[in-house]
């Protein structure tokens, strides 16, 4: 197949604890049936950047399709950053957010459809204390339920789930923020902020109605108190922002968010530790993603 297509098959053997063996047949499959020829690359976990570089440069595939987690396809995505490749995005982690938010078909020869020949978009990513984020980041609740979540070990839904009980039932007081954006200072109390370049998280649940991954901005979506009515009213995919007092969402190109406390934070269902200061930048057109 030397005059073929070349794409490149990055997978992550470890991400959600899966057994890749038979997405890996099924793309492998549907290649020599469009005629491409794939090259693999397994990541290890130890400089998989300078590696991705390498056989990118040798064999400058048109695509690089990617099995594993969000955190796979960002890492992938902050490697081949502005370079001339489209990238097919092929859940099989334990956090597959931005599957959700690309509305990526969960069959998996339709996804294969979609990856390696559906139009793209340019997707922004949002800078966080010098840390890029894809999709959502956030400040308290969800960030203490991660953490939570991660020491525990129950995993999947069961482990979330009972994980959200317990941490909402320890959650203490409000935190203070102060938060400088487009030209204003807005102090609140808050539960939880959400630094979101997309709508959903990837249980499905939309906390950012009007997020746009390619629109140049991020939203800021705070939430002052968490009550059950609120996170029911979150977990149906209808948050009535309008109306609700307990929810603002601002738009932003960039911003700066100090608490009084730290507090617990963490990137793309990553727990980064608590932080007390945020400095939060839109960074325009990333990545190509498939979209269908």
């Amino acid at each position: 197949m030397s005059g073929a297509k070349k794409f490149l098959l990055i997978i992550n053997p470890i991400a959600g604890g899966n057994d890749k063996t038979e997405l890996k047949e099924s793309v492998y499959r549907f290649a020599e049936k469009k005629g491409v020829e794939l090259i693999e690359y397994e990541t290890t976990g130890n400089n998989d950047e300078k590696a991705i570089q390498e056989v990118f440069e040798e064999y400058k595939p048109k695509r690089v399709l990617v099995a594993g987690g969000d955190g796979t396809v960002k890492m992938v995505g902050e490697t081949l950053t502005h370079k001339d490749v489209v990238i097919g995005v092929l859940p099989a982690g334990s956090a597959n957010g931005l599957s959700v938010d690309l509305e990526l078909p969960a069959e998996v020869d339709e996804n294969l459809e979609v990856a390696f020949s559906g139009r793209y978009i340019e997707m922004d990513m949002v800078s966080i204390n010098g840390k890029k984020s894809l999709h959502l980041s956030d400040l308290g609740a969800n960030a203490e339920l991660i953490k939570n979540y991660e020491e525990g070990n129950v995993r999947g839904k069961l482990g979330y789930a009972l994980k959200a009980f317990t941490t909402l039932k320890e959650l203490g007081e409000p935190f203070e923020a102060t938060i400088e954006v487009n030209s204003q200072i807005i102090k609140t109390p808050a539960k939880m902020i959400v630094i979101a370049n997309t709508q959903r998280y990837g249980t499905g649940v939309t906390i950012n109605p009007i997020g746009r991954m390619d629109d140049g901005k991020f939203e800021i979506v705070i939430l002052k108190s968490l009550d059950l009515m609120l996170i029911g009213k979150i977990a149906m995919g209808n948050i009535p922002v309008e109306h609700d007092e307990n929810v603002t969402i601002i738009s932003a190109e960039n911003a700066v968010i100090s608490t009084n406390v730290p507090v617990s934070f963490q990137i793309d269902g990553e727990y980064c530790g608590k932080e007390q200061r945020l400095e939060i930048e839109i960074l325009k057109r990333q990545m190509r993603v498939a979209v269908p």
